[in-house]
């Protein structure tokens, strides 16, 4: 609560402790803090004064022009009196500061909002006139005898960065303006009422935005990645949901949503290396998405309505979240997608096969595309656009995925031999 106890005196009541946050937020109350840090001798001193004011012992502030006061207790409970002091701006520069702001639209609206923009400071600075205070701009003052900046000054500091984030006028009322004086003077010289400012469109100009860059902290390091995704919020309550929506598929499809999203951000802080297959630069078609969500085992109804939202039947889609399970969208593509591949492959594939087995144990290959099936037996390999060879089997009169991807074919085809021997 802030009392006024005539216009150029504020009295603001004691503020709560500030534990786990900063005392600035502002670029200009960081400015404020920079000049009490750089100019302090005694370092240990600010920090026992950043201390006090973050375990809230500064007592209610006093801000008048060219002084502010509080009363600081010390970790044993011994009171102070806190002053510090900032030079006073003349009537002259007071007319330039009025002046200089009223060229500007900007400046105007932006003190209306109680925001300071960067230019406002630096073009005030032009014409000859300091809002920030500088090093040794701040003078201590205080009844435990200290010449320089104590725990006590240095707390009530810390205590005004607070109020200066929350109103710049603060510190036009320490330079010695209040702020009903200064709008005065901003409407009877400029021309406009406050309210016609204040209705002029939002915004600041962009080299304002861009200005305060130097001042700013840096950003602070990303949060640590949880273990688990996200849980989605219930969906059980008693309204009697509409036509057509089934909560139960509505919260499966929204938690994989999470587990999604909980993958994606891990891989993305593993500097973005491809993972298990299922990223890559092309965005999943409907059709594939559904297999994605029918492998986390939704439930027969759900994993119905994925079937036919697909365009699969039952088995069909088994049989894709069987590959899924093994590739994610790679492995799904090899299962459903004929191509036919170019240059020496045929020849690189037939020689590493050929080198693998003696000449009379050395199996038949019949090749279609993509796809080469052993003559004679249950065994297929199917090649990615990758490069990647995969293994099949053939059960009830379909080929099935039987294993995950290789770079040798031999291997590949080693797998669903042994894929189909374990079947039988």
């Amino acid at each position: 609560m802030t009392r006024y106890d005539d216009d150029t005196q504020r009295t603001f009541a004691a503020l709560p402790p500030a534990a786990g946050r900063g005392f600035a937020q502002t670029w200009w109350g960081r400015s404020w803090l920079k000049a009490l840090e750089d100019a302090a001798l005694d370092t240990a001193q600010v920090k026992t004064g950043r201390r006090l004011a973050r375990a809230g012992a500064v007592g209610a502030v006093s801000v008048r022009p060219g002084r502010i006061t509080a009363v600081v207790q010390d970790r044993d409970g011994t009171a102070h009196r806190a002053d510090v002091l900032l030079e006073k701006l003349s009537d002259a520069q007071w007319d330039r500061f009025v002046d200089m702001a009223i060229e500007r639209s900007g400046h105007v609206a932006a003190l209306l909002d109680h925001d300071m923009p960067p230019h406002l400071v630096e073009d005030a600075a032009t014409a000859g006139i300091d809002l920030l205070p500088g090093l040794g701009d701040l003078e201590p003052e205080c009844d435990c005898g200290a010449w320089d900046h104590c725990g006590h000054t240095a707390a009530l500091c810390y205590q005004v960065a607070r109020l200066l984030d929350q109103d710049p006028f603060v510190l036009l009322l320490m330079r010695g303006r209040a702020e009903s004086a200064v709008l005065d003077a901003l409407q009877t010289r400029g021309g406009t009422s406050a309210e016609e400012s204040a209705s002029r469109p939002a915004g600041v100009d962009a080299a304002e935005a861009y200005a305060a860059g130097h001042v700013l902290p840096p950003l602070p390091p990303p949060p640590a990645l949880r273990r688990e995704p996200g849980v989605p919020p219930s969906l059980e309550t008693e309204t009697v949901p509409p036509a057509g929506i089934d909560p139960a598929a509505l919260a499966y499809v929204a938690s994989q949503a999470a587990a999604e999203a909980h993958r994606l951000l891990a891989e993305a802080l593993r500097s973005g290396a491809p993972g298990d297959g299922q990223t890559g630069s092309a965005e999943a078609t409907a059709a594939q998405d559904a297999v994605r969500l029918a492998a986390g085992d939704p439930g027969p109804e759900v994993t119905r309505r994925l079937g036919e939202g697909s365009g699969r039947d039952g088995e069909e889609l088994a049989v894709a979240v069987r590959a899924w399970r093994l590739g994610g969208a790679a492995a799904l593509s090899v299962l459903e997608e004929e191509w036919t591949p170019r240059g020496d492959t045929y020849t690189r594939a037939r020689a590493a096969l050929g080198s693998a087995w003696d000449e009379d144990e050395r199996p038949s290959l019949r090749a279609r595309a993509n796809r080469w099936t052993v003559v004679g037996a249950p065994h297929q390999l199917r090649l990615d656009r990758d490069g990647r060879w995969w293994p099949y089997r053939r059960e009830r009169g379909r080929w099935l995925p039987a294993g995950g991807p290789v770079q040798d074919p031999a291997t590949a085809l080693a797998a669903a031999a042994l894929a189909a021997d374990e079947e039988a």
